[in-house]
């Protein structure tokens, strides 16, 4: 029998206070976010990752390295993982480390595979040393999925694709975790499992080539926003949603033998038909940015549509996503004008978690 979603945040703080979290990628915008909420559980994080890639970060903006065991190297370099974890113990793992853009998977597909598929079997090889641990969470995407373009949201069991660099990256890290979790996890107890998100924004978000970037950097230079395919649509959802669908999956597997393990997590049953160009226009009407254009790009490997249907995670976690699209676009927007404004950027996410937790 399933479980009713909840109403109020599904995580933990008795669960995650005092529990030795790795977690991967944490310079990263995700991963900043998940670093902040943890520290703010009571968890004690150690962070591994390369450093943050663009400037400005939210992880320097919020004084991240401050709250958690900050460990900067290259996943990518087996060695270098194996040493950096040596005599450390952890009672959980989020791996969210990755190549995470899509145009840059198509301008550098060796280094993407590298990271993504290369990086997470480093970790998984280093991470069958540890004596303790609990339960293992690999977050990888939406795009797992072989997309014939029909437009029906994917289930869980629909066979994995990837036309393109990182779509193909992605799923074959699928094939890593399982091939991991099959032949070594499971006959030692551990679970290990997978998270495909959907497209994720929030406050922070300073990568190259994500459409919340993009929008505020045009709407502070004041130069319109060329959109490639604002047709497409995508399973938006918030980071905070995004993040509480994760700790409330690690959760599960921890305590929960019958937990899933690869669940998808997006936006709330209709609430999926929200395009780029919607999404742009409402992020460009609240920071007073210009019009976008649009600017084709006739050679782009980009879906026109991707969907996600989130129902396994309602009945087997009780989670839903609580903010819709527009909402994510409100926080997301409000975010950023308070911090171009002079607020603190580690305070406002604060905020923001304890408004999330609150039910607010």
């Amino acid at each position: 029998m399933g479980v009713r979603p909840c109403a109020m945040a599904p995580v933990d703080p008795d669960f995650w206070r005092g529990r030795r979290v790795l977690l991967t990628g944490h310079t990263g915008f995700k991963g900043s976010w998940a670093a902040i909420w943890l520290a703010s559980l009571g968890a004690e994080v150690t962070g591994l990752a390369l450093a943050p890639d663009q400037a400005p970060s939210l992880f320097e903006l919020a004084g991240v390295d401050g709250l958690v065991d900050s460990q900067v190297l290259d996943l990518r370099d087996a060695a270098a993982v194996a040493r950096r974890l040596e005599g450390r113990a952890f009672d959980l793992v989020l791996h969210l480390a990755a190549q995470a853009i899509v145009r840059t998977a198509i301008e550098a597909p060796v280094a993407t595979f590298a990271a993504n598929v290369m990086g997470t079997t480093h970790l998984l090889q280093t991470l069958r040393s540890q004596p303790a641990l609990g339960a293992v969470l690999v977050a990888t995407s939406d795009k797992v999925y072989a997309n014939a373009e029909t437009g029906r949201a994917f289930a869980e069991p629909d066979p994995l694709g990837g036309k393109d660099p990182y779509a193909a990256s992605k799923a074959a890290t699928e094939m890593v975790v399982r091939a991991f979790a099959t032949s070594y996890f499971a006959p030692a107890g551990v679970p290990v499992a997978t998270a495909r998100a959907g497209n994720v924004i929030g406050g922070g978000d300073f990568s190259r080539h994500r459409i919340m970037a993009d929008v505020v950097r045009a709407a502070r230079s004041g130069e319109p926003l060329a959109l490639r395919h604002p047709e497409a649509r995508r399973p938006w959802q918030h980071v905070l949603d995004c993040l509480a669908g994760y700790l409330a999956y690690a959760q599960a597997l921890a305590t929960r033998p019958d937990t899933p393990r690869a669940l998808n997590f997006g936006p709330r049953p209709g609430d999926e038909a929200v395009t780029v160009g919607d999404l742009a226009t409402l992020a460009l009407e609240a920071l007073g940015g210009q019009a976008w254009v649009h600017a084709p790009d006739p050679d782009s490997l980009e879906a026109a549509t991707l969907a996600l249907d989130a129902g396994l995670a309602r009945r087997s976690l009780g989670f839903e996503s609580r903010y819709s699209a527009r909402e994510a676009v409100a926080l997301s927007t409000d975010w950023y004008r308070r911090q171009a404004g002079g607020e603190d950027a580690l305070a406002l996410c604060r905020a923001q978690i304890a408004d999330y937790e609150a039910g607010r």
